[in-house]
Parts: structure tokens; sequence; C-alpha cells
């Protein structure tokens, strides 16, 4: 089986692609008016299969608005970060994440390797953290856990914001210490989620911060560590989506304990979880409390 697509397969997605777009005409939709469309195209089993186990994190196929899914599963990155993690918990989380086709699984560095090896070709990617849970590494470190993260297999990268330089003015240096970490991910083909720790900023420096990291090129903001006095809020969700835009991920994360929180979180505009308590909202139960 080839893990690459060769030149001609390209050329017949490419070709296929053309063809659509001019059957709907120059505007793609009545009378040339500009619409959203969709374009089909059709892919073997086989060559998507190779795609996975060349490397490739995701694939990904977006239909509707996501928000009216009720398959929770695909919203998650399912999280274990705390201190005393074992490697049968770590083995125990990626085994729970391929049973529940959730987005992600989310763990501290040290255990990036072992995850990547064992979700490599599931379409199931890993996350780990950087200037982790205080945000307060110089940014030539934050730069590094990230380039060596995504060395060891780290598709998404979830970084905490200089809280500090958010909390005195200084968003010119937050922004660059963003920036530092986004142009390492970008370069490697990862994904820059940054976290906020909303509970401990007001919402002016809310704004400032969202701004801040959209500026400086990351893909996501995110609500909390889970590590610092609270977790996400619809409340903070909403004001971060109103910032951001509608392109931009939001991520909600911390005190996300049932099913009913998570849809709470994305009909707020939330468009990934982060939840230790993850199989209870894809199965639709209650979590016992406690927990990122």
């Amino acid at each position: 089986m080839s893990q690459w697509i060769d030149e001609s397969q390209l050329e017949s997605v490419l070709t296929e692609i053309a063809h659509q777009i001019l059957e709907r005409g120059p505007g793609g939709g009545p009378d040339g008016a500009y619409s959203c469309t969709s374009i089909s195209v059709q892919l073997c089993p086989d060559h998507v299969r190779g795609v996975l186990d060349a490397g490739a994190c995701r694939i990904g196929v977006r239909g509707g608005d996501p928000a009216s899914l009720s398959n929770l599963a695909g919203y998650i990155d399912h999280t274990l970060l705390k201190a005393d993690a074992t490697a049968a918990e770590i083995d125990k989380l990626c085994a729970e994440a391929l049973e529940n086709n959730f987005a992600s699984v989310c763990v501290n560095g040290t255990w990036v390797r072992r995850c990547a090896e064992i979700l490599q070709g599931s379409g199931v990617a890993v996350c780990t953290v950087v200037g982790f849970p205080l945000g307060a590494s110089v940014p030539e470190v934050k730069a590094y856990e990230a380039r060596r993260a995504i060395e060891d297999g780290a598709c998404e990268v979830d970084m905490v914001i200089n809280v500090g330089a958010i909390k005195s003015g200084d968003c010119e240096f937050a922004r660059q210490d963003i920036a530092g970490v986004a142009d390492v991910c970008h370069r490697l083909g990862a994904t820059l989620k940054v976290i906020l720790e909303t509970c401990l900023l007001t919402d002016d420096e809310i704004v400032r911060a969202s701004r801040g990291a959209k500026e400086a090129g990351a893909d996501f903001v995110k609500t909390s560590t889970g590590f610092s006095t609270g977790g996400a809020t619809v409340h903070h969700v909403e004001l971060m989506r109103r910032t951001v835009g509608p392109t931009l991920g939001v991520k909600a994360s911390g005190g996300v304990r049932d099913a009913e929180g998570a849809r709470k979180m994305i009909e707020a505009g939330a468009t990934r979880i982060g939840a230790s308590a993850s199989v209870a909202i894809a199965r639709g139960t209650k979590a016992k409390s406690g927990g990122y």
C-alpha cells in the first residue's frame, strides 16, 4: 500500500474539484450569486489510510453546523495532566480516546512520544501543554518546549499565556511570547491553542488577551488550565468568541463535567472542549466532582 498520494491521484482530485466549480457557474449559485457551496471528492479508504500511516494527525471532513451534532466526542480533548499520572493511566487515556473517537488526548510533554506511538494512524491527535500551568516561563523556553513536543509527535500545542504580563498591561510582551510559539508550531505543522486563564482576568483583559493571541498567529484561544481558581464559564466563552470572530477556534476547558455543560459551551461558541470527564460527556452521564 502506498503511503503517499502520487501526482496522478492528486491531479484527479484537483480535476474533480475544478469540474464541480465549473458546473456551479462563475458565482457558485443561482444567477451567479455567491453563496456557500460544498465540493464532494470521493477518497479511497486505502489512500486515506496511507495518509494517516505517513504521519497525518487527522483527516477532516466538515459538514453542517457542528454545534447541531448530537455526538460530542469529536469536540473533546481527552485530558490527563495531573502530576502523578502513571504510564498505565496514560495508556488507558489513549484506549478511551480510540474507543470514543475523541479529537485528541492532551498530556504533559513527558508522555507525548508514548501517546504518539499508541495513536499512530488512528486519527486521534496528540495534544500537549507548554508553559503549564503558570505561563511564567521565558519565551525561549516555551518555544523549545513546543518544538520538542512536536518532534516527539504532538500535533497540537496548548500554551499558557503570560498572565502576569497581561495583568501588568504589557500586552506586547504577551503577544511576542505567543508569536514565538506560533512560529514554531506552524513551521512544523502543528496547531496552537493559547490558554488565557480567564478566571484570573477581567473582561477587558480577556478581550485584550484574545486579540493579542489572534494577532500573534494562534489557531485557538482557550479558557483555562483547570489548575487555577476556576474553569470555563459560558460568559467567558461568549466573550472570547465575540472578540476573535467566527474563524478562530475557542476551547472551553476546566470544570466541564457532563454533556449538558459541554453543549452549553458549544452553543456559546466553543469549537473544542478540554475535559478529563470525557467518557461521561460522550455517554451522556455525569462525572464525579474533581478533575480537569
